[in-house]
């Protein structure tokens, strides 16, 4: 595995190497463990230069990076940085700005990872006289090897190569020493490194040896290194005839345990193919787990491979090379999965139900701790989420009420009614994501709903701890034969509909299972009949379809119980256990909604008549005159004449005036 990180620095003037007056360069930067480093991206460990001094084309030849040239203009020094030890980049130092005109710009790029097939080449060593042999090694002149061993042995040879009197060999000669030994013809040279803790712990150790004409290096781990100079008089060229062995060869003491990325020269040999057809030695390695298996997430089990590891996700909720995927699975009205632990007559199931069982061991159904998560999102309530039922009448459920608030119920015994935590009074049936970690351990429960801190709860003294011969799981539905709390019958009809992932009930993810029956009753194309599955606990029934929908973000953040002003205080409320005997909080307030509305409807329409009446009552009349009232002396006048003797002929002509309504 290779990684690498990208490093550009544009600094109009700026020092990175010259000294400042404590004698330190003006910038470096922070790795990995804390420790400053001083070179830079195209450079090495202890090499204070940038690449242009490494390539020799500086803009100031009296300069080892092209920002040290102290010039006005903006100049640029960049590279990657590839010794994996020292990343990532965790912080970078930069001196010397305070002078008028001086500014600096400084790019960190990515970390990047690149695997590499030659990496993993490697062979196990079972017994002392197994080996492996390739083609004479040539290295006359230089000889540059580099491997990683693991072993529990305390001694073994690692590699050997003779000649008549020539020969090159690296050894583990005891626990804490390595050893590097040749002969040119000037008499042997044999290098040592002591580590200070022992080197058959069982975890990979790196070896690198290198010899030419003019010394001999030694180096374990990069942090032991030894070295010896070339004799001035004398030969200088390595004579080997007989063939490189790998492992033990002429009567040494073999080695014991794994090595690989053996490179000689610059080339990889093969170990892994030439283990496939030699005796007492196999391709690959045993141990990746003891460094890499904790990428195994989510209680994914590392499994050893001979050329690497594999994480193993069939006891979990999750799928993915590393076991961080959500298996998730969408439910349609009716649809329900079934989980048995025991077995149960089949008789009575439905035809299209696929009813498959297995045997448990009674300490298995017989729980006093139980591990239950899993996500959901959903719009319609209520719901059953799950159910677990048992031979008994115990039973644990999580439900959705019928105003969308969470609940969870224990019936373990010893109590009249079933115990009831309501874990949330808002309503959870939005459409939006939300998840449920909770446990139990004999009376305490656990329980976190989705990134708000856990709360703590306890079963009352005279309820029972054992949950009695646990039967079956139920997720969406129950299609129960036995005795099942009538409170539960009502969330039947139409069951869940929406979104369950990563369902774990302890080490059972009863979903993840249920998808795996229905991709092998879904027939491939041109094949419309399968051959049933081998025996499974699981079941399922109606329509169920695999979905990412457990990967989806959520978009409307939930409101804090602490900050929500409708969030019931239930420290001193009583919450009765059994939910028939009471008309549902959603009902009460459903009802004095409906109620008000009605109420302001009514009183606005009495409000409109009566101001309709009024104003017909205002208006109303057939015939308004002005004419004069009869007397005793003219009441044989008409009322022409009344008319006409009016003195004021505008009033008679306003009055005169009709409406008709």
């Amino acid at each position: 595995m290779v990684r690498n990180q990208m490093m550009t620095a544009l600094f109009k003037p700026m020092f990175l190497f010259v000294l400042s007056p404590d004698g330190t360069p003006y910038t470096w930067w922070v790795g990995r463990g804390s420790e400053k480093h001083f070179y830079w991206g195209g450079s090495g460990p202890g090499i204070q230069k940038c690449a242009c001094g490494i390539d020799r084309n500086c803009t100031d030849p009296k300069y080892d990076c092209n920002c040290d040239a102290d010039l006005r203009q903006w100049r640029e020094d960049a590279g990657l940085l590839i010794y994996k030890e020292h990343l990532p980049v965790s912080q970078v130092a930069v001196g010397d700005t305070n002078r008028p005109s001086s500014e600096a710009k400084l790019t960190v790029g990515p970390l990047r990872c690149q695997g590499d097939n030659n990496y993993w080449n490697a062979a196990s060593f079972t017994t002392p006289s197994s080996y492996l042999h390739f083609a004479t090694f040539q290295g006359e002149t230089s000889a540059d090897i580099s491997f990683y061993f693991k072993t529990s042995a305390p001694y073994g040879v690692f590699l050997e190569n003779l000649g008549n009197t020539d020969f090159i060999r690296l050894e583990l000669k005891s626990p804490k020493v390595i050893s590097f030994s040749f002969d040119v013809g000037n008499g042997p040279v044999e290098l040592t490194v002591h580590s200070d803790t022992p080197l058959n712990d069982d975890q990979w150790h790196r070896v690198m040896a290198e010899r030419n004409v003019k010394q001999a290096v030694l180096q374990l781990d990069q942090t032991y290194r030894a070295s010896q100079l070339a004799p001035a008089q004398g030969h200088t060229r390595l004579e080997l005839f007989s063939q490189l062995y790998v492992g033990a060869a002429g009567g040494q003491r073999g080695f014991l345990g794994c090595i690989r990325a053996l490179r000689m020269n610059g080339i990889t040999l093969d170990l892994e193919e030439r283990a496939k057809v030699t005796p007492g030695v196999k391709p690959g390695c045993q141990g990746h787990c003891t460094s890499f298996g904790m990428y195994c997430r989510n209680g994914g089990k590392c499994v050893e491979k001979y050329n690497g590891y594999l994480c193993d996700c069939t006891d979990t909720a999750y799928d993915g090379p590393f076991c961080t995927r959500d298996v998730g699975g969408f439910f349609e009205a009716g649809t329900l999965v079934k989980y048995n632990f025991l077995p149960e007559a089949v008789a009575g199931a439905s035809r299209d139900s696929k009813i498959l069982t297995h045997q448990l061991t009674p300490h298995e159904v017989n729980l006093t701790k139980e591990e239950v998560a899993f996500s959901f999102s959903t719009s319609n309530a209520p719901a059953i989420l799950m159910y677990v039922s048992s031979k008994t009448q115990d039973y644990l459920a999580v439900v959705l009420r019928q105003n969308g608030s969470l609940q969870v119920r224990y019936n373990l015994g010893g109590l009249k009614e079933p115990f009831s935590i309501d874990v949330d009074q808002r309503n959870l049936a939005n459409g939006q994501p939300h998840s449920i970690n909770m446990s139990r351990v004999d009376r305490s429960i656990t329980i976190q709903l989705d990134h708000y801190p856990p709360v703590s709860y306890t079963l009352p003294d005279a309820s029972d701890t054992q949950f009695n011969l646990v039967k079956t799981l139920f997720l969406g539905k129950v299609y129960e034969t036995g005795h099942i709390d009538p409170v539960f019958e009502r969330y039947n009809t139409p069951g869940f509909v929406g979104c369950l992932s990563r369902v774990q009930f302890n080490s059972v993810a009863p979903l993840k299972s249920a998808l795996r029956i229905v991709s092998q009753d879904t027939p491939t194309a041109g094949q419309t009949d399968r051959p049933p599955a081998a025996a499974s606990p699981v079941s399922y029934q109606g329509k169920l379809l695999e979905s990412n929908c457990g990967s989806s973000p959520l978009t409307i953040p939930p409101m804090s119980a602490a900050t929500d002003p409708w969030h019931l205080d239930n420290t001193d409320a009583e919450y009765p256990f059994n939910e028939e005997r009471v008309i549902p909080d959603g009902v009460n307030r459903d009802s004095a909604i409906i109620g008000g509305i009605i109420a302001v409807v009514i009183f606005t329409i009495l409000c409109t008549l009566v101001f309709l009446i009024r104003y017909m009552f205002r208006h109303k009349g057939t015939y308004h005159t002005n004419e004069a009232k009869s007397t005793g002396e003219s009441a044989t006048e008409s009322a022409d004449t009344a008319i006409i003797g009016t003195d004021n002929p505008e009033t008679i002509d306003e009055s005169k005036k009709e409406w008709f309504i």
